[in-house]
Formats: C-alpha cells, structure tokens, sequence
C-alpha cells in the first residue's frame, strides 16, 4: 500500500540518522529541468543535486548506457582492469590536461587522497613526517577526518578534534596571508578554485597566478578543489583553465557522475612518479565499472552537446537577470560567481526566501546563511531562467 508524504516522512525520522534537516518533500521522479514528488507537484530545479545532475534528469542516453552496464558487470574489485575505468581515465586526462587519475567515491575521498599524495611526495623528498598544509578560512572540502581537517569552518570541526595535524589557514584571495604561512615545513596548499559553501567567491587571477608562482619556487604542491566548480559549471571543463594555472594535484566528484556516486584525484606525472605507490592507496569500490560508464558517458555526452558553449551563454543570460533582480530588491547586497555557479548576497537569513520558493515549486539552497546559491542542470534554458526569476521576485 503506497503511504502519503507525511507517512513516509515519519517512517524516515524515525529509521534515519538524523543528521539533515530536510525539505519535506518525498521525489518520486525527475524530468530534464523538473523534479516530481509523489503527490505529483512540479519543481523547477536549481540546485541540480547539490550541482550534481549537469544533464539534467532522465537522460535517455546516460541511462541507457548505465543500464547495458548493468547487464555486464557492476563491481570487479582493483584486483583488475576493467574497460570502462580505463575509457574514464583516458577522457579524464583529456578534459584536464592531467596525468594520472585515482577514482574514488565521493568528493571528500578524492581530498582525503589529494592530502596523502601531498605528504607522500613530501616526505619521499626529505624523510620527515611533519609536513604543513595550509587552507583557506571559509572553505568546505567533506566531511570525513582529512577533509575535515583542511576546511576552514570552525564549527564544522571543534567536536571531531583532534583531526589530521599541522593544517594552518589562510585567507582566501589575500596572498600575504598565505605567504605569511608558509615555512620550510609546507608541503602543499589547498582551496576551492570558486568558494563554494563559503559563498560563491571566485578566486582572483591575481591569486591564483601569485600561488602558482609561490609553489613553484618553494616545490609545494598546488591542490585545487573542483568538485563543485569543475565539470563546466563555469563555462570551462575546469574553472582554473579560464586563469591558465595549473595544480599538481586536483580533485574532482559531483557533475563527473551525474548521479552516480563518483569522484577522482588527478596529478601530474612528476606528482605521480613521487609520491603515492602500490599499497598505498585504496579502495574497494573506486573506478568500479558502473562509476566509470557514468563518467565516460558524461565527458561523451558534454561533448556531443556542445554544452560548455551552452554554459557560456546561459550563464551570462543568468547573470544579466541576478543583476536586475539585485537592482529591484533593497535587501539584495552582492551578486556574484561565474557561469552557473552564482550566489546572491541578502542583508538576512534566506531561509524563508527559500521556503517560499520551494512551496511555489522552485528549488533553490543556500550557501552560509545569508546567500541564496544558483547551481541548476547545466542544461537550463534562457525560458528556464525567466521561469525562476519571475518567481524568485515574488519570494522577496
């Protein structure tokens, strides 16, 4: 017997851990730019999965290859090769202009093998074991100890301490602050090339170009976090190929699966040859031949749409609209972002903003308190962005 929408969110609160604090909506299915629940509602979509789904919902093509797939082989283990891991790899390097791939099977694991690549080749090169990081106040890169430890969100991290050691942090976009940090001990330097959870703060080329530099000079390794702003999102494959600075190590998760749970560490060949080597490194699920035809497919699909072109235009189209919206509404203070990765800046909270849009069937989060977050399906149409608008201001 089918149970109602209250029913079953009962039976999840009481099964659940309860560690989210959810809409109350149950999906039942989902459709290019829309999301149904089960009571049969429509919700246009800008928040894409957490800017997961680039393709939108039920795309016959990426499903159709997920489903022979499936009729394959699931999961064979890294006791072997398997085809699809290594068509993956191979379109990975080529859409990143990177070397060497590790899968893996979240955002946060792919940072968690970011930061063991970074001490691994530290300490190959010196033999000590009290290597540095330094991260970026405001940042968010996962949940789990390592990921954790390099995420400059007090909050996130004072019940879990101690986590991983000799983390320091820096400002994001200041420099000095960061050269300030540096000693002989440094090993690597991590942020998110666009500020994601911290409030979609781009990084200036100014400071890119000013670390690479720095990194360079010092042979510390330049960790970029791409997992929310990678995979077109900002009109490039990669956001740091618009500021031409190059990482020795980059992650990456999110779009790269369009659903299925996949991430990657990718790192230059010189990375590669110094720092993580058999019996190192591990997972059991990691470039299983499922994940890996999710990926194939997506860079395939990214391609065969012309969708960074597409990404261009919309998301100059959806920039041009924030701005009228941040000119009509006194409580809207900043606009800002790249591409479809763009956040308002409001003077207050903007959950109830967001709750009177969800109730008029618009999905949109937040990104901190006070910053409604824009990050639909890379597939979103001009007619998509007046639908949102037009509902946007009427929450206001």
């Amino acid at each position: 017997m089918d149970m109602n929408m209250k029913e079953y969110i009962d039976e999840a609160e009481a099964a659940l851990l309860h560690t989210y604090n959810r809409y109350q909506i149950v999906w039942d299915r989902g459709d290019g730019m829309y999301l149904y629940d089960i009571e049969g509602k429509k919700y246009l979509d800008f928040v894409a999965g957490i800017a997961v789904f680039a393709l939108g919902y039920n795309h016959k093509a990426y499903n159709d290859a997920l489903k022979a797939q499936i009729d394959k082989v699931i999961h064979t283990s890294n006791y072997y090769y398997n085809i699809p891991a290594i068509e993956a790899a191979k379109k990975m390097k080529k859409i990143s202009g990177m070397d060497r791939v590790f899968f893996t099977n979240s955002g946060a694991e792919a940072v968690e093998g970011a930061i063991k690549a970074a001490r691994k080749y530290a300490f190959l090169r010196d033999g000590h074991t009290d290597h540095e990081i330094i991260a970026m106040n405001h940042s968010f890169h996962g949940r789990t100890m390592g990921a954790l430890a390099v995420t400059g969100n007090p909050h996130y991290r004072e019940a879990f301490e101690p986590l991983i050691g000799n983390i320091k942090f820096a400002d994001f976009n200041d420099f000095e602050s960061v050269k300030a940090q540096v000693t002989d001990k440094t090993c690597a330097i991590i942020f998110e090339t666009i500020q994601g959870e911290g409030g979609i703060y781009p990084a200036t080329e100014e400071f890119m170009k000013n670390i690479r530099a720095l990194c360079d000079e010092k042979d510390i390794l330049l960790i970029l976090d791409e997992i929310q702003c990678g995979m077109g999102r900002t009109g490039m494959m990669y956001a740091w190929q618009r500021y031409g600075v190059k990482p020795d190590i980059m992650t990456t998760a999110k779009a790269v699966g369009c659903g299925i749970p996949v991430g990657a560490f990718l790192m230059t060949e010189n990375v590669a040859k110094q720092s993580l080597t058999s019996g190192d490194h591990g997972t059991t699920y990691g470039g299983n031949p499922l994940a890996c035809t999710a990926v194939s497919k997506v860079i395939d699909l990214f391609e065969e749409m012309d969708l960074l072109k597409t990404v261009e235009e919309t998301g100059a189209y959806l920039y041009e609209k924030l701005e009228e919206i941040t000119a009509r509404h006194d409580c809207v203070k900043a606009h800002r972002g790249v591409g479809l990765m763009q956040g308002l800046e409001c003077d207050c909270p903007v959950g109830d903003i967001i709750n009177r849009a969800v109730e008029k069937g618009l999905l949109l989060i937040n990104a901190g308190t006070n910053i409604i977050r824009f990050i639909p399906p890379l597939i979103v149409s001009k007619q998509d962005i007046d639908d949102m608008t037009a509902i946007l201001d009427t929450c206001f």
